[in-house]
C-alpha cells in the first residue's frame, strides 16, 4: 500500500524520493494508463504550487490527452503547436517562465502562468509528453527541469 510521504530534505534529494516511489508504485505493473495514472496522482502529492500535471500520448502527429490531476483540459495538441506540442516535436524539454510570452501557448487553463513540458522517449520514440503547470510565473528552475527529466526517464521504464 502506498503511504504519503514528507518531503523534508534537500530539493533534490526529495526528487530522489520520489522516484524512488514511483518504482516502487509502478513495479510488476506494465498497464499503461495505470501507470501514467499513479505517477500524475504522485506528482500532484509531491509538487506544490501546481495547478495542473498530466500526461499527452503521442498519437500520429498530435498528442492525445492521458491520465491527470486538475481541471479538464484540451483533448487533442498537434506537433509544434503550443508549449507540449514544441517538447513533442523537438523531443526537448521545455521550461517555459512565462507561458503569455511563449508564441501559441494553448490556454487550457487561465490560471497557468508558468509550465515545463518534457518528452517522454522510449528506445529513440516519442510516447507522449509529461506537463505540469503552474499559477506561478517562474515557478520551474534547472533542478526540477533536471529531476523531471529523470522522473521522466525512470516512469518509461514501465510503458
Amino acid at each position: 500500500m502506498f503511504q504519503t510521504t514528507s518531503y523534508t530534505g534537500k530539493k533534490t534529494e526529495n526528487y530522489q524520493l520520489v522516484i524512488k516511489q514511483l518504482r516502487a508504485l509502478l513495479a510488476g505493473e506494465s498497464n499503461q494508463v495505470a501507470n501514467l495514472s499513479n505517477a500524475s496522482a504522485l506528482l500532484n502529492q509531491f509538487l506544490d504550487r501546481i495547478n495542473w500535471v498530466g500526461f499527452y500520448l503521442a498519437e500520429g502527429e498530435e498528442l492525445i490527452l492521458g491520465p491527470f490531476q486538475g481541471l479538464p483540459a484540451c483533448v487533442r495538441i498537434p506537433f509544434g503547436k503550443g508549449v507540449c506540442g514544441t517538447a513533442a516535436s523537438e523531443r526537448k524539454t521545455q521550461r517555459i517562465a512565462d507561458v503569455h510570452s511563449f508564441p501559441g501557448h494553448i490556454a487550457c487553463d487561465a490560471a497557468s502562468q508558468s509550465e515545463i513540458v518534457v518528452p517522454l522517449l522510449k528506445d529513440g520514440r516519442l510516447i507522449g509528453v509529461l506537463d505540469i503547470d503552474s499559477p506561478e510565473t517562474n515557478r520551474f528552475d534547472e533542478t526540477d527541469k533536471e529531476m523531471l527529466e529523470a522522473f521522466a526517464t525512470a516512469l518509461v521504464e514501465y510503458l
